[in-house]
């Protein structure tokens, strides 16, 4: 796999997915685009819309700063134990997030979220097999 893609690849594209889906986290609870294709299309309220998109919103914050520092982009040289841990951990989630994106009520995020989040998981798992 390190053949495929360089750590340095695999770090851009997943900070590029991420930041774009902060953004779209954002727009969802500005009421700029509609709720109904994010949390499996089971959200049927404004008010719990605004809780778990506030989630979201931490979650892909606490996901970029993990692949920050596992890329040396911030913190270089620091926490490489604790962010090595935090790249494993998020290539778990990413694999549940992929089933879970195949049980989605939503076939907007059945078909778009589901390639998304197994891609992630490759990229993520690249970033994590890095010594």
């Amino acid at each position: 796999m390190k053949k495929l893609i360089s750590m340095k690849m695999a770090s851009y594209i997943i900070l590029a997915i991420n930041t774009m889906a902060l953004f779209m986290h954002g727009l969802i609870l500005l009421n700029i685009l509609p709720y109904g294709f994010v949390w499996g299309g089971r959200l049927k309220r404004q008010e719990g819309v605004i809780l778990f998109e506030m989630i979201s919103i931490l979650i892909q914050i606490v996901f970029i700063s993990i692949v920050a520092v596992k890329a040396g982009y911030i913190l270089k040289g620091k926490f490489k134990r604790t962010s090595n841990i935090g790249i494993w951990a998020i290539f778990a989630v990413m694999i549940l997030n992929s089933l879970g994106n195949l049980a989605s009520h939503s076939f907007l995020e059945t078909v778009v979220m589901t390639p998304i989040t197994i891609l992630l998981a490759l990229l993520v798992f690249r970033l994590a097999i890095e010594k």
